[in-house]
């Protein structure tokens, strides 16, 4: 049962498109290599942008093709001498209007590179301007997974197409059983969403950290959800930085979330969870291998931490709206005044 505002088939619709287009950025992939590309920029801004970090970081660790993650803003006004002609360009908008990444798109065309673009929304400038626009209807509850999962079959076509990778057509089709295992994921994490959101309720500052692939779900649910849907003071840190300098703000009282996932990067969010846990009561562990995902194997697992983690934090942060009168739509100055 998944009674505070939820539509299963809705979900399964968004999450099952995000899978399918899997042999389609397969093909975008494949040609961008063919004709020569020498290395992949993930170009987006905020929460879009925070979501491409764990397809970049499994091809950092386990590709020889150079990536980067760039702030679309940040390279109009910088540039890159690595981009140009033989470069993909991967710029991910729900909207397909990101005034930033509508700005890249036509920087990053001006010097020669091809663009992919994700969308949510077709008929977009994004989406028409990109030379390859896919576009995946979703809306701000599901676009985490959604996203998560296309730049994951990017970085998986990219290691396919260069050989670095024997096994593309057994992940790829236990990927596309995954949208089922979500709602599973969702039902699960029901059980325990209101106690969490009392939890992120009860407190006005919160850290949140995760390490691996789970970082950029803890960066994406303190900055998108906690501060900017909720008004929430979150201090995401990453768990390797957690004894550099916030270490020190722990103490009786004080809040920290940790997201633990299956990949390698679970030991450092378990140093911080021994650590925090002596020291304070107020931790909240959610923890992506308590899930059950049938057909789906360790391997697969250790790819999907943040899906899995965005699938159950969504249910949790639909009982905190409830709980603190605020709607996580109702917003103070994002797209309602010019900055």
């Amino acid at each position: 049962m998944l009674p505070v505002s939820f539509d299963a088939e809705r979900y399964l619709r968004i999450q099952s498109g995000a899978v399918d287009l899997a042999d389609e950025l397969h093909r975008a992939v494949s040609e961008c290599l063919a004709a020569g590309a020498t290395n992949l920029f993930f170009v987006g801004s905020g929460g879009a942008g925070i979501l491409m970090l764990p397809a970049a970081e499994l091809l950092q660790t386990r590709s020889t093709f150079p990536v980067q993650v760039v702030n679309p803003a940040e390279l109009v006004e910088t540039g890159n001498v690595n981009l140009g002609p033989g470069s993909i360009v991967v710029i991910p908008s729900l909207s397909g209007t990101t005034a930033e990444s509508v700005a890249a798109l036509e920087f990053c065309k001006d010097r020669g590179a091809t663009v992919i673009a994700l969308t949510g929304h077709a008929e977009t400038p994004l989406a028409d301007g990109a030379a390859y626009g896919l576009v995946n209807f979703a809306e701000d509850d599901t676009s985490c997974e959604s996203f998560y999962l296309q730049s994951l079959l990017i970085a998986l076509a990219v290691m396919d197409v260069r050989q670095e990778l024997s096994n593309h057509p057994g992940l790829v089709g236990q990927l596309r059983s995954l949208p089922e295992a979500l709602l599973q994921v969702k039902a699960q994490a029901e059980k325990r969403a209101d106690q969490l959101a009392a939890h992120l309720h009860g407190s006005d500052y919160h850290i949140i950290t995760g390490a691996g692939s789970t970082w950029a779900e803890a960066f994406y649910y303190g900055m998108c959800i906690l501060e900017e849907m909720q008004w929430i003071r979150t201090r995401p840190v990453h768990a390797s930085d957690f004894f550099h300098g916030t270490l020190e703000l722990v103490e009786a009282g004080v809040s920290v979330v940790l997201l633990k996932g299956e990949d390698s990067g679970r030991p450092l969010v378990e140093r911080v969870e021994k650590f925090a846990g002596a020291l304070t009561d107020r931790t909240l562990v959610l923890d992506a291998a308590e899930f059950d995902l049938p057909g789906i194997d360790l391997e697969v697992r250790s790819l999907i931490s943040p899906v899995v983690l965005a699938a159950a934090l969504e249910r949790i942060s639909a009982h905190l709206e409830v709980q603190t009168g605020h709607p996580l739509t109702t917003r103070r100055y994002y797209k309602r005044m010019a900055y």
